[in-house]
């Protein structure tokens, strides 16, 4: 029997979720709240893939699965017009600073206003 698959720790849920292209062929591809944030970690971040599980609370290699299927689910999208949805997964979202020597640029807890649902175990399979 399988096991269960980990919550990924993500920093915040992004207030964006629907990008579209300026012709879009009407087909949508799905970025989960976790793919996004493994995205954001190694490639805006500059994190290593190493750190960056850490960061997410999961293995370097399910770490690495979920980026390159977030790269792939982009490429995708930005080469056959698909608009891009980001929602749902198994993730929670962090009740602390992640600790990293550099200061995250999407970083909640730098922010005046806090989110109140910090910590909070998220099961999103909505279509919003």
């Amino acid at each position: 029997m399988p096991r269960g698959q980990k919550c990924r720790r993500v920093c915040s849920v992004p207030e964006n979720r629907l990008f579209t292209p300026q012709r879009p062929c009407g087909r949508t591809q799905v970025l989960t709240v976790e793919e996004l944030e493994a995205v954001r970690l190694c490639d805006l971040e500059d994190l290593e893939q190493d750190e960056a599980s850490v960061s997410m609370n999961v293995s370097r290699a399910s770490f690495q699965r979920t980026l390159y299927q977030a790269r792939k689910k982009i490429a995708e999208a930005l080469c056959a017009g698909l608009a891009i949805k980001i929602g749902g997964g198994n993730y929670e979202l962090a009740q602390y600073p992640c600790g990293c020597r550099r200061k995250c640029g999407n970083c909640r807890f730098e922010q005046t206003e806090k989110n109140e649902t910090g910590g909070k175990k998220h099961e999103d399979s909505s279509n919003d």
